[in-house]
């Protein structure tokens, strides 16, 4: 797929409130996208999927058979659906609610009510990932750029993989903490390390701390991938030696700007 606009994308829109579904609608048509299928449960939803197979999915956080995370979670495990970007609409504002979303690889997380602004961004990032373009270096060439991708959730990790598969990079290797991701660091030798902040055993400030301290990888760019967002937190995560801060969830145009920063400096 070269290239893709809003006008082609196929959305599956999932809302059990016909008064929301309206006002969805009436935002999805202004961004010019107008193919959209319609589900108002997880029953319905996985019926809508037999009959075709959406570019994206939007989804409400509550339905009558179930939640968003449970609807994510079957797609997630399902080979056929685990591609499909997805996306949340939640009036819901509590950090320890939406943080199982963030860490499951979920395309963007709009509030309800979203602005233009919020549902062009979102929708872009969708696009970055049904249509990437190679990210072009002078220095390096992506395809053998060697890559530690550190993060304790599997869907995270498998999100951010696809976005540096398509951005060019071939040679990625996973850890599942920071612990893990010392013990590589002994045996092989990395260009850039993106890496999660919160993980169990050594996180990713830690983790950064002691890439610092190595003679043999502290010149490595370090990129933390963090849906933290206190200010001085993240103060704190910067002093430790982070080159670059990204949050979740992980935007491929966002990630692309970082990592030509980041290598051509």
């Amino acid at each position: 797929m070269d290239h893709i606009s809003p006008e082609d994308l196929c959305i599956l829109l999932i809302e059990p409130s016909t008064t929301q579904r309206k006002a969805i609608v009436k935002e999805l048509n202004g961004e010019g996208i107008s193919n959209i299928d319609f589900a108002d449960s997880i029953v319905s939803t996985l019926e809508a999927l037999q009959q075709r197979a959406p570019d994206l999915i939007i989804s409400s956080l509550h339905m009558p058979d179930g939640s968003a995370i449970e609807l994510l979670t079957k797609l997630k495990n399902d080979e056929n659906y685990h591609h499909i970007p997805f996306m949340l609409v939640s009036s819901e504002n509590r950090k320890e609610e939406l943080e199982i979303f963030k860490q499951s690889g979920v395309v963007a997380i709009l509030p309800k009510p979203f602005c233009k602004a919020h549902l062009g961004k979102a929708i872009n990032a969708t696009l970055d990932i049904l249509a990437p373009q190679e990210l072009e270096l002078d220095l390096y060439d992506v395809q053998d750029i060697r890559i530690l991708l550190v993060d304790d959730s599997r869907l995270a990790r498998n999100h951010i993989r696809r976005v540096l598969t398509n951005l060019g990079a071939q040679h990625i290797t996973e850890a599942e903490d920071g612990a893990q991701a010392l013990a590589i660091l002994d045996e092989q030798m990395f260009d850039l390390i993106v890496t999660d902040y919160n993980m169990p055993q050594v996180n990713g400030q830690e983790l950064t701390e002691k890439i610092r301290a190595s003679d043999k990888h502290s010149h490595i760019p370090v990129m933390m991938v963090t849906s933290e967002a206190n200010d001085a937190h993240l103060s704190t995560i910067s002093q430790s030696g982070v080159n670059a801060l990204c949050d979740k969830p992980f935007e491929p145009e966002t990630v692309k700007k970082l990592l030509f920063q980041l290598l051509e400096q």
